[in-house]
């Protein structure tokens, strides 16, 4: 397996299981009653201390060499912040104010913004395929949010924040690590962004102050989205930015939503109407037009 292959294969990965783990967390935030900011903070401070413990396990070197570099601290923390946090936090907000499916639909927003920043940062205006990716974004968009119709919205005004405001998150840490991940390794730069994200906001709320509704399959579910939608989820999906460009990885990880409504579907007993399913063909079509033009 080449190296462009291999970081193919992590995409898919990381974003299947990205989509069970939001579809967990709707289970956990509206089933069982969990807070979101509980959620986040403990599934950041867990899965950063794993991260950064396996790291040292496997490369028998020392986690705080990262440190020494001035730059290098700096991105970390900018990472950890508003890369991890922001994520983190907007993307579980979204679905506790709607639902996993459209939270994470919304998520895919990401490549416009990516598009829309590197034309900036070129002074070059976006291509012609990109232009048209734009347009089926914000088109699926309107349709998955007011279904046709402008007198009402489809799902909730807070919703629709925290999902733009998870796309513009997803963005910055899919861009900003990637020299990090070049320089060190994806286990050591996710786990402080996990870590460091966590006991940030871990000073306004205590990862002891739990609400909720604790009983078997709450703790597997949530075991499931520390292990799998957090820990190889994450270094699945930035480990993959190795060996792809991140506006790839961006735009190859449309199985998270995929992932996501078919979960959804399955374990949820979720029903999608046509305006919905249309809105969604919209926004994932963009990443399949993005995708073909990133390889040829």
């Amino acid at each position: 397996m080449n190296e462009r292959k291999k970081g193919l294969l992590m995409v898919c990965m990381g974003a299947t299981m990205w989509g069970g783990s939001g579809v967990a967390g709707q289970y956990l935030l509206q089933d069982c009653g969990f807070s979101t900011e509980w959620l986040v903070v403990s599934r950041m401070l867990l899965a950063g201390v794993i991260l950064l413990v396996s790291d040292a396990c496997m490369y028998r070197e020392s986690i705080f060499h990262i440190w020494q570099d001035k730059k290098d601290a700096l991105e970390v923390l900018l990472f950890a912040i508003w890369g991890m946090l922001a994520v983190q936090y907007t993307y579980f907000a979204c679905i506790k104010a709607g639902n996993a499916a459209t939270a994470t639909v919304l998520q895919y927003l990401m490549p416009v913004f990516i598009v829309g920043y590197t034309a900036l940062k070129n002074r070059k205006l976006p291509r012609y395929l990109e232009l048209i990716c734009v347009g089926m974004a914000v088109g699926g968009t309107f349709i998955l949010v007011t279904h046709g119709s402008l007198d009402k919205l489809s799902i909730s005004p807070l919703a629709l924040f925290w999902g733009l405001a998870s796309a513009l998150a997803a963005a910055f840490y899919t861009m900003q690590p990637k020299r990090l991940i070049r320089k060190w390794r994806p286990t050591l730069v996710v786990g402080w962004g996990m870590l460091l994200g966590g006991l940030a906001l871990s000073l306004l709320c205590p990862p002891w102050n739990f609400v909720g509704i604790w009983h078997p399959l709450a703790g597997l579910t949530y075991a499931y989205i520390i292990l799998f939608g957090t820990v190889v989820a994450f270094g699945c999906y930035l480990g993959s930015i190795k060996y792809i460009q991140p506006a790839e990885a961006s735009i190859l990880g449309s199985l998270e939503p995929l992932s996501a409504i078919v979960f959804s579907l399955l374990f949820l007993n979720a029903s999608f109407g046509i305006m919905d399913l249309l809105g969604t063909a919209l926004i994932i079509g963009t990443v399949f037009l993005l995708a073909r033009r990133g390889s040829e």
